[in-house]
């Protein structure tokens, strides 16, 4: 009988011989309750096609000390971020770490020969799979460019599952893996309070474009203490804070609240630059915006600087993954809210 993994969404696969012939039969029509997932493998229809649910269709594969490893690991233990798709939304395999393979090759998983640690497996809601430093690590080697692999963990520490001291940890000392320079390359330009994977891209463009790395999601305050926002880049030395609009700001209620915060940032001597969505293939005239920003920040008077990084005495800082492990489940709510929103 197929049950629904816990805290995970998903329904089991069975065996075939928990089924009935008729039932059997059926699966190979899409008017049948069941379809096949593999040879002897049955799943009901209805738990469709998510990247946990494909996660545990491939489960059933595995053959200890064998697990899941690299995206699916990370969507198992509950990564926001990792939704096991290429650029053009087409599905990765789910890969499966294992001393040796297991079946043939098929699209749907991959089989990693290279050698792995038995102690760095672990059984999350009945699945094996490799632990988050390893599974992260896994992604960052494999990633198809640096900057890809900067996104995979920047978006591993999103969710704490790793930190990049972890990371780093892992890293060094295992000197020989395949891809373990270009997760070398990515660790100094990762940040562990980066809220989604176009952030990041507009982080490393920003620093590449001025020549020194903003602060990410860093809140700004007003001298006497009361929160301005929360900028997606903020340039400490200057007040030039930067902003990524997306989609989804262009809701009319979140236009406007942007445009109010906009405002508060200028009143206090702060210096807003926002880049659309349409601007990321071409970004010259965002570009001149940042350079008048950077000017305009030039000339500003030092008592015209009316803000501050610095969080009142009330203010649970979040900006680091060990600050979030150390928050109580209530404090999570609060505090993270707005981030995990």
């Amino acid at each position: 009988m197929e049950t629904w993994g816990a805290g995970q969404g998903v329904v089991w696969p069975v065996p075939a011989r928990e089924l009935t012939q008729a039932q059997r039969r059926a699966a190979s029509s899409e008017w049948g309750e069941h379809r096949r997932c593999w040879r002897g493998w049955y799943v009901l229809r209805v738990a469709g096609g998510s990247p946990r649910q494909r996660v545990a269709e491939a489960g059933v594969l595995l053959v200890p000390p064998s697990a899941v490893t690299g995206w699916g690991s990370l969507a198992w233990q509950g990564a926001r971020w990792f939704e096991g798709t290429y650029g053009d939304l087409t599905p990765r395999p789910v890969v499966i770490a294992s001393p040796r393979r297991l079946f043939r090759p098929r699209p749907e998983v991959l089989v990693c020969e290279e050698r792995f640690d038995p102690r760095e497996v672990v059984v999350v809601d009945g699945l094996r799979v490799t632990d988050a430093v390893r599974a992260t690590c896994f992604e960052m080697r494999y990633a198809p460019n640096l900057r890809a692999a900067v996104r995979a963990l920047d978006m591993a520490c999103y969710d704490d599952l790793v930190s990049i001291e972890e990371v780093s940890a892992w890293v060094s000392v295992h000197p020989s893996y395949t891809g373990i320079e270009q997760a070398r390359l990515a660790i100094p330009l990762g940040d562990e309070n980066a809220w989604s994977p176009a952030e990041v891209d507009f982080r490393l463009d920003w620093t590449e474009l001025v020549g020194r790395r903003p602060m990410t999601n860093r809140p700004i305050f007003d001298l006497s203490g009361r929160h301005l926002g929360t900028p997606d880049v903020v340039d400490p030395q200057t007040g030039v804070v930067g902003e990524f609009d997306g989609p989804v700001h262009l809701a009319e209620g979140r236009r406007a609240a942007d445009l109010r915060r906009e405002a508060a940032f200028r009143e206090h001597g702060l210096h807003p630059v926002t880049m659309v969505s349409a601007e990321r293939r071409d970004q010259s005239a965002f570009h001149a915006r940042v350079r008048s920003a950077y000017a305009a920040a030039s000339r500003q008077a030092a008592d015209e600087r009316r803000w501050t990084l610095e969080p009142p005495a009330w203010w649970a800082p979040t900006w680091t993954v060990a600050q979030r492990r150390q928050l109580g489940d209530g404090d999570r709510e609060v505090w993270l809210r707005y981030r995990h929103g």
